[in-house]
């Protein structure tokens, strides 16, 4: 059995990445680029929620959509839901200039949330929520991955030198693609 999917985003990194955990399970990603009015709220669920919602109504098939949020203690918070934002304004590079005067250790713990909102036509909207808790690095590191991979760390490895399979294995989109797989699997076959 194969399903496909409808995935509403620009970034081909995080298409390859859920097509990695939903193709060995029969899920079919495909990604389109139409885009949509991003909600502006505190809460990464309740913006996957209302894209899914939004999207849904104007492609009329299954689509998932994702959001991020890296949440940095250190900077209470910052950027949190607004993560894509200050990566192309300020990039890692202001991340670390922000941090600059931060110990390790527990003082640079970041958690990456990711949310995926699942919706099909006339049904109300699904989100499932990955997480991913580690630290910021003093520098970035890396040529690999994507985003704030060459600055995120977990147990001292940045993202950025993982590889494909190794981050999949604990990323907080890895999180919460294997939740939406299992659910989709399991409900298709009530």
């Amino acid at each position: 059995m194969t399903d496909q999917i409808m995935f509403v985003t620009g970034n081909l990194h995080k298409v390859a990445e859920a097509a990695a955990i939903c193709a060995p399970r029969g899920i079919v990603i495909v990604q389109n680029d139409c885009g949509y009015p991003e909600l502006q709220d505190d809460d990464v669920a309740r913006v996957a929620e209302y894209g899914a919602e939004h999207v849904v109504s104007r492609l009329g098939c299954a689509v998932i959509v994702e959001d991020t949020g890296l949440y940095i203690d250190a900077l209470n918070g910052f950027p949190g839901p607004y993560a894509a934002y200050v990566y192309d304004t300020i990039g890692n590079a202001g991340i670390l200039a922000l941090m600059r005067d931060i110990d390790g250790g527990d003082n640079r713990r970041a958690t990456f949330r990711s949310v995926i909102g699942y919706c099909e036509p006339g049904v109300a909207a699904t989100t499932f929520e990955g997480i991913a808790t580690g630290t910021i690095a003093h520098e970035e590191r890396g040529e690999g991955g994507f985003g704030y991979d060459p600055i995120f760390e977990i147990d001292g490895v940045a993202f950025s030198l993982m590889g494909d399979d190794a981050k999949n294995n604990v990323s907080h989109r890895a999180k919460s693609f294997e939740k939406f797989a299992e659910w989709f699997i399991r409900r298709g076959m009530a």
